[in-house]
Parts: structure tokens; C-alpha cells; sequence
């Protein structure tokens, strides 16, 4: 079971970087810092809100092809296991500008919350040296998995494997 679990991670492109690519980037395996967060399409909040469920966090730009093209399975993703019921899912755009993320998100109508990282604060300790990148967390805050590149996060294998990180039947 466990040599199939691996070959499932490894077909989804799960990252382990060996040392930090960016400024204060946090590696797998170690703890998030709280972080001030500026909504999109939602109120401002703080990322230790959202501690205490697992935690899927999606960073993407409007102008990024391949984060545009994953987006809608993300959200039939947080539709179906998200919002408090099994883990909860926040996209951070590194947009420059808010109003390009904010037109993005409108065409997209994407049903969870979003924030935007015009310090570079969110980016940098995520390790968002190249995007698409999506970050699973556990309830405490420690990173698990960092997966760079789009996916099609609703898929039976991505909810298998989102289930085996996050110990959870899915």
C-alpha cells in the first residue's frame, strides 16, 4: 500500500525542494508564520484563521495560463471536501494589481476566499518561485506536500492523495 501511495504523490508531482528558493521560505515539514492577509474576494484575515482544520493554499496570478486552467477544479475541489468539512482552501495572487486579480476571479466565481500579496510577504514564505503552487498544511500550520504546476485537483487520484496527506477519507 505504501509503494502505491508514493507512486500516487510522485504521478502528482509532489515537490520536496532540499534547501529554501526564496527569502524566509518555509520548507516542507516546517511551520507557517501568521501572516496579515488582504482579501480579494472577501474580508482581510490572518493565516493562523485558518488553523485548526487541514488546509489547502493555492497560489496563482491572473496572468498565469496554467493557474487559470487549474482554478476550476480547485474549486469543485473546496465545493465538495472544503469549507470547514474536511479542510479548508485560500488562493494568494501575486498579482500586481488588484483590480487584474479581482476581473480573474469574477470570470472565474470561484467559491472560496482569495488574497492578494502585493508585499511579497505570502509569496516568499510559501516558496512561490514559480506558480502555479499549492501548499497542503496540516491543523497546526506545518506544511506537508508543496505541488508546483497545475493539476486537476477534483480528480479521483489528486482527492485519493489530498485524502492520505490529510489522513481523512475523502
Amino acid at each position: 500500500m505504501k509503494a502505491i501511495l508514493v507512486a500516487l504523490l510522485l504521478s502528482l508531482s509532489f515537490a520536496f525542494p532540499a534547501s529554501a528558493a526564496t527569502p524566509g521560505e518555509v520548507p516542507v515539514g516546517g511551520m507557517l508564520r501568521d501572516a496579515d492577509m488582504r482579501g480579494l474576494s472577501g474580508k482581510p484575515a490572518k493565516l493562523a484563521d485558518f488553523r485548526g482544520k487541514p488546509l489547502i493554499i493555492n497560489v496563482w496570478a491572473s496572468w498565469c495560463a496554467p493557474c487559470r486552467d487549474e482554478m476550476a477544479s480547485l474549486d469543485r475541489l473546496a465545493r465538495r471536501y472544503g469549507g470547514g468539512k474536511h479542510f479548508n482552501v485560500i488562493g494568494i495572487s501575486t498579482d500586481d494589481y488588484s483590480d487584474r486579480a479581482k476581473t480573474f476571479l469574477q470570470q472565474a466565481g470561484t467559491s472560496f476566499p482569495h488574497f492578494i500579496d502585493s508585499r511579497l510577504f505570502l509569496e516568499n514564505m510559501l516558496g512561490a518561485d514559480r506558480i502555479p503552487l499549492t501548499l497542503l498544511v496540516d491543523a497546526d500550520g506545518r506544511i506537508l506536500h508543496k505541488i508546483y504546476g497545475a493539476k486537476e485537483w477534483d480528480s479521483p487520484e489528486a482527492v485519493r492523495a489530498i485524502g492520505q496527506v490529510f489522513g481523512a477519507k475523502l
